[in-house]
């Protein structure tokens, strides 16, 4: 039996140009949903993905 390799937390980057900004758009509104969604049951988890989605809007800006 050979070996097997799991890339396990294997990253991938994210390529410029449209695709990169359409990338980051959906992980924005997506990080968005979840703090909304979450605020109410846990808000130190909500505060953490606004930070996450604070993060992406920045490098976001960076890139327009």
């Amino acid at each position: 039996m050979n070996n097997q390799y799991c890339r396990v937390g294997a990253v991938k980057s994210i390529t410029s140009g449209n695709q990169a900004v359409a990338v980051l758009e959906y992980r924005y509104q997506n990080f968005l949903e979840k703090a909304s969604s979450i605020a109410n049951i846990d808000t130190r988890l909500a505060d953490f993905f606004e930070s996450k989605a604070k993060n992406i809007k920045k490098t976001l800006e960076e890139l327009i």
